[in-house]
Formats: structure tokens, sequence, C-alpha cells
């Protein structure tokens, strides 16, 4: 894996999206850049996070792109762990320690998964 420069634009990310306790899409992280770059370069330093398996890609149920870091990745990199999208406060948080389960018919194989339950978070309930 190709392993890009690191920026000030790419620090600032990583550490904004790895720190925070809860997922941010796109315009979320320009906003708190507050001007440092623009939103070509954070959807490029996005996509390199993702290609270095740093950050995770998530879909809420709403269809917006978040990014959450990645911190119980062991050797093998997987996300497959559900993620949980509050409906009053729009956040959207990592649910490590809950495994899905789930029968498929036979012949089917799973290589990846977008497990998002929707309802409302602990600060909002």
């Amino acid at each position: 894996m190709k392993t890009a420069r690191n920026t000030i634009a790419k620090t600032k990310i990583q550490e904004l999206i790895i720190l925070s306790p809860i997922a941010l899409s796109h315009s979320e992280i320009h906003k708190y850049l507050e001007g440092l770059c623009d939103r070509v370069t954070i959807y490029r330093v996005l996509d390199r996070l993702l290609e270095e398996g740093v950050i995770h890609k998530i879909v809420d149920v709403d269809g917006v792109i978040k990014y959450a870091g990645c911190h119980s990745c062991s050797t093998e990199h997987s996300h497959n762990h559900i993620h949980f999208s509050c409906q009053k406060c729009m956040s959207v948080t990592c649910l490590e320690n809950v495994e899905p389960s789930f029968k498929l018919p036979k012949n089917y194989k799973v290589s990846e998964m977008n497990f998002t339950l929707s309802g409302l978070c602990p600060q909002c309930s």
C-alpha cells in the first residue's frame, strides 16, 4: 500500500475524525477546519485516509456519507460492525461491541456489510 506524505490538512482531518466520538460528514469536517483547505482537498484527504485504512466510511439512513476512525481493527482490516443513527441529533456512532447476526440463503457469501440502526441515542432518549 502506497503511503502519501503527511500534509497539515491530512494531519488535521485525521485528528478530527479519530478524536470525534461520532462519525462526521464532509460538510461537518469542512466547517470544523475553518478554511484550512478547500472542499476538493478534503475529498482527496478522505480518499487517502480510507485507502490507508485509518478511517472508514458509513452511509447513514438518509444516504449521507460519514467518516469514522478505525479503533478496533486488528491485523485484518474489517468494519463489519453496527452503526447507530440518531433520529433526533443526527449523530452516527460505531457500535463495535455489538455483533449483528443474520442467516443468508445457501451459496451467498458476504464480503462487506453496511448495518445501520436508527432510533434515539442515549443523549436524546
